[in-house]
């Protein structure tokens, strides 16, 4: 049997040779029956029939004269116990519990945690039992009884109702003995007496404590005893503190109490292991949730634990310091983070970055200080800075009107001193392009700043090299772009200079920033009726609107500090970075329609992060073409730039099959709307349908001059909400004739995806010339009639 089970241990089968065991442990003799019980550890399991056979003889052997027999038959037991096998010998394992000799109560004691596990019903056999042995002196029978008692108090309610009245005396009995025995050599290590029986009844204590006040108080001097008397110059010693620390931590402690557990993490800290250091950063973390303000006072340690040599220890200090930071520290832990920034390693700069910026967008009530972090994060760091982050900032500087020059001013410089931080250019290109003139000019100046001189040619400058040197980036050279546009319009003796570095795109590889190229060559070079008005600052982007959607998107990485009340209530919206924003303006913006809702007659511009910055000039809803005949160049070009030409909003089919001619049948007859009607026009709705395609509808659409004077470089456009795809056929004409002598007509092919779920809705804008003066006039329609 000992060679087969040599053969076992080498992974050969023994399958065999099983039966064997069983024949040894029948045999009368010591010998033998160890073999045998060793042999059935090894070679079977719990699963295996076979193992039911040797039920009786466990069963005589539980109840021989020689306790080494009853203590192999306790052995195999404890080991391979199944729950048909617990539940027949579980009187006779109780039954040892109560026998003079300490070794087999102790072996019984471990025998039957494995009863209560396979059999939990069983657990109010040994509730009895377990408690009186607590009374024990023998460190062997202890430690295992007080493994049995935790095990009763997870298996059953009623056993830690049991054990909390008749065991918490005992245990403060044991603890107190072994704290203040003298030297005993067969129970120390390094000086400290059993520190496995200190743990296992401080684990106990922390079990019964939990969630009772009354058990909680008869454990609390007992505790601070421990607490205090115990040496932390060694492991053992540390190991019980550390137990004795989540005790305190885990039962309804004093308050006092928790400070001495939270001083001794402290203590930890401050320890050359490491492995000490971390389990102490995992307990204060724990601790948070208990007494903030006790380890509040540890926190110029863990900032020191951030700058720890182990990647462990400093991520963990991190999510530490983040937790510990309020209203009030804001200031000086983000001054520590961002200090500490410069000298990080690179591994460790990811997620520092995300910690520095969470801080500052979750804390900061000044917009000041949340832009003066924010340019020093994207300077040192702006390669690990996250897409949504500095997404974020853009939006806030569109909505700090007041800190828009001391941004672009304090960008430019950023970009002069590091322009290699991919995010930091980005940004600054963007308020270059927007605020271009307040960098030249030194406009809204704050106190804090000094004037810088700063040429039209120097902030055309910047952006051609910053558009040299990102060549592989696609995004930051399209923003480029558009900056170097902008510029044009704003320093008008850089255009010239602009053009040709524009125009050094048109055979780019890259088909969007050939595009741009191409058409923002054309609109510096022929169209400078229309460059002024289309390169205006863009509007103030919704920070409202936008935060919402991202938490959202991201689970709420950024909260708002307070709901936002209704629209209704016309009550102002508190967001992040001290920042009000007062009541969406009453002018609708025909681009909002991100939502799947119909859009309501009142409604703040709603814009999507990647949208407005990945193509900042793009509408995307949009789906027009050029008017028939001879459309003008300055029309086509404006088309072209807002991204409404000939492709449809979703990928859908092409919508020519979508037009009915009028000699088709329709399923039914819907009436003609007056959909717009102003001063100057009026704009009627026919409809018509397909058989067998509700969802779909052909709109003829007919504009007729109300006014005396002729209306040039007409164009017509319409938005429609995301479930919906529009697409508009070419206009028969660009020209209204006056006084209603004619009218111009053009097609709208519609498709409603939720057709009968949610209604038709439109939002439109006409441009036109009168007299060679722009004119722009929008609206909204929602008397779509029923069932389209």
């Amino acid at each position: 049997m000992a060679k087969l089970m040599f053969i076992h241990m080498l992974g050969y089968p023994t399958h065999f040779g099983q039966m064997e065991c069983l024949k040894l442990i029948a045999a009368s003799g010591f010998p033998e029956k160890r073999i045998g019980y060793l042999g059935l550890t090894l070679l079977l399991d719990e699963r295996q029939e076979v193992l039911m056979l040797v039920t009786n003889s466990l069963k005589q052997d539980l109840n021989h004269s020689n306790q080494f027999i009853v203590g192999l038959a306790l052995c195999a037991l404890g080991n391979i116990c199944s729950a048909e096998m617990a539940r027949d010998l579980a009187p006779e394992v109780e039954r040892l519990l109560q026998t003079r000799d300490a070794n087999t109560k102790k072996k019984a004691a471990l025998c039957s945690i494995r009863i209560v596990r396979k059999v939990p019903d069983l657990a109010e056999n040994f509730m009895g039992s377990a408690a009186s042995l607590l009374k024990e002196k023998h460190h062997g029978v202890l430690i295992s009884v007080v493994q049995l008692c935790t095990e009763l108090c997870k298996a059953s309610r009623e056993a830690l109702e049991y054990l909390r009245k008749h065991s918490v005396e005992g245990l403060v009995r044991i603890l107190r003995d072994v704290s203040n025995s003298s030297y005993a050599p067969e129970y120390d290590i390094a000086g400290i007496t059993d520190p496995f029986l200190h743990i296992r009844v401080l684990r106990l204590m922390r079990t019964l404590g939990q969630g009772d006040a009354d058990c909680s108080e008869h454990v609390n001097d007992i505790l601070a005893q421990v607490a205090t008397k115990t040496e932390s110059n060694k492991n053992a010693g540390n190991a019980i503190l550390y137990e004795c620390v989540e005790t305190i931590m885990g039962i309804e402690a004093t308050s006092g109490l928790r400070v001495l557990a939270i001083n001794i993490l402290g203590r930890f800290l401050s320890n050359r292991d490491n492995n000490i250091r971390y389990v102490a950063l995992n307990m204060l973390m724990k601790a948070m949730a208990v007494d903030t303000l006790a380890v509040q006072r540890h926190r110029v340690t863990i900032l020191e634990c951030v700058k720890d040599a182990d990647v462990s220890i400093r991520k963990r200090a991190l999510e530490l310091v983040y937790l510990l930071v309020n209203d009030t520290n804001v200031k000086p832990l983000t001054k520590e983070l961002v200090d500490y920034l410069q000298v990080s390693d690179d591994d460790f700069k990811e997620d520092l970055t995300a910690k520095i910026c969470s801080i500052v967008e979750k804390f900061s009530q000044d917009k000041l200080w949340y832009l003066d972090q924010m340019f020093k994060v994207l300077t040192l760091t702006g390669n690990f800075v996250k897409d949504d982050v500095w997404h974020s900032l853009i939006v806030l500087i569109s909505n700090a009107s007041e800190l828009q020059g001391y941004s672009v001013r304090s960008l430019y410089k950023a970009l002069q001193a590091c322009g290699t931080q991919e995010s930091l250019v980005r940004v600054a290109v963007w308020c270059i392009g927007e605020y271009g003139e307040m960098l030249v000019n030194n406009i809204s100046m704050l106190d804090v700043e000094e004037p810088i001189t700063v040429t039209e040619s120097d902030a055309v400058d910047a952006l051609e090299l910053a558009l040299k040197r990102y060549s592989v980036d696609v995004t930051t050279r399209a923003m480029c772009l558009v900056a170097l546009l902008k510029l044009s319009s704003r320093f008008p003796p850089t255009s010239k200079r602009i053009q040709v570095i524009v125009a050094q795109n048109k055979g780019n590889t890259v088909l969007e920033l050939q595009q741009r190229s191409i058409e923002f060559n054309s609109i510096i070079q022929r169209h400078q009726s229309i460059k002024s008005s289309l390169l205006e600052r863009m509007p103030v982007l919704d920070e409202a609107n936008y935060l919402l959607k991202r938490a959202a998107s991201s689970q709420a990485t950024v909260s708002l500090t307070k709901s936002a009340p209704s629209a209704a209530s016309g009550g102002s919206l508190k967001v992040p970075n001290g920042a009000v924003k007062p009541p969406p303006a009453p002018l609708a913006d025909l681009l909002d329609l991100s939502s799947d809702d119909a859009p309501v007659t009142t409604s703040a511009p709603s814009t999507a992060p990647n949208d407005f910055l990945q193509d900042l000039l793009g509408i995307g809803l949009i789906d027009t073409s050029t008017a028939g005949g001879a459309p003008s160049a300055s029309t086509d070009i404006l088309m072209d730039l807002l991204s409404i030409g000939s492709y449809p909003v979703q990928n859908g089919p092409p919508a020519t099959s979508n037009i009915t001619s009028p000699d088709q049948d329709v399923n039914a007859a819907y009436p003609s709307i007056t959909a717009f009607q102003s001063a100057t026009l009026k704009i009627t709705f026919n409809f018509k349908k397909q058989p067998g395609k509700p969802q779909e509808t052909t709109v003829h659409a007919s504009f007729t001059n109300l006014t005396s004077a002729t209306l040039t470089n007409f164009m017509f456009q319409a938005a429609v909400p995301k479930f919906i795809q529009l697409r508009l056929d070419p206009a028969s004409s660009s020209t209204l004739p006056a006084s209603g002598n004619g009218s111009v007509t053009q097609s709208l092919s519609v498709t409603n995806n939720q057709h009968g779920q949610k209604p038709l809705a439109m939002r439109i804008r006409i441009s036109y010339k009168v007299n060679g003066e722009d004119r722009l006039e929008q609206g909204q329609i929602s008397n779509f009639p029923a069932g389209l």
